[in-house]
Order: C-alpha cells, then structure tokens, then sequence
C-alpha cells in the first residue's frame, strides 16, 4: 500500500489499515455513521491526527454562498471522504475532488465500507496551489 511515488503515502497506508481494521470488524450493511465514529476510535488508536466533520466557507466571487463539510481532514493534509454505498457512482468521486479543490489540499481518499469488501481511492488535486506554510483555519 505504501508506495513512494505517491505524496503522504505511508499516512495514507496508515489510514486505509484503519479502514480495512473497521470492515474486517463490522463488515458492510451499516449506515456511514456508523462506519465515521469506528474509523474515528481507530485512528484514534492508531494516533493519528484529524477533524472529524471539518467545515469550511464557499466562496463564489468572493462572496460567501454556504459551507462544506468534509468526513476527516486528516493532519491538515488529506481530505477522507466515507461511504457505505453499493456501489461507489462518478458522483462520489466528483464530490471528493470538489472537496479537495475547495480546501486546496494535494491528495484525498475516498472509502466505501457499503460494499463487501473494502473500496478506496487515492485521489490528487490537479488544481492543486502550493502555498508557503499551508493551513487550514
């Protein structure tokens, strides 16, 4: 799962382990609450540093529209979107790169425990602004 060509690989390794520890316990069938406060104890276990539930503004033009919520922001770096879905849809994705663009984080995952057996997908932000001491507030 680690490989070094992809950025914050061994955190992301860390992370999808938590994941595959949740579904190798609970399975699938649960709803995606369910799945958040296992991953959250795991990661927890596993001391790794997130928010759980981070909202942040939406800007369109410089005028603020509304807020976005997005599962983990884990170590102010990578953006974890959950599902318990059957089957994860171009929809989903599109929600978990929207999420990576408006925080203007570099790389996110997206985990589906809806399925039986675990999914997950790296993603990267090709609209990604690198930014001097990047910090989510």
């Amino acid at each position: 799962m680690i490989k070094p060509e992809y950025k914050y690989s061994e955190l992301t390794g860390k992370i999808i382990g938590c994941a595959m520890e949740v579904h190798n316990v609970l399975g699938n069938g649960f709803q995606e609450v369910i799945y958040q406060r296992a991953l959250e104890f795991e990661m927890e276990l596993q001391r790794i540093g997130f928010e759980r539930e981070f909202e942040m503004d939406v800007l369109y033009k410089q005028k603020h529209i509304g807020t976005r919520r997005v599962d983990f922001l884990i170590e102010n770096k990578i953006c974890l979107e959950l599902k318990a879905v059957i089957n994860l849809e171009s929809v989903h994705l599109a929600q978990a790169i929207n999420y990576l663009e408006a925080y203007n984080l570099e790389v996110g995952l997206l985990i589906n425990f809806g399925y039986t057996k675990l999914e997950f997908q790296r993603l990267q932000n090709k609209k990604y602004r690198h930014q001097e001491n990047h910090k989510i507030n």
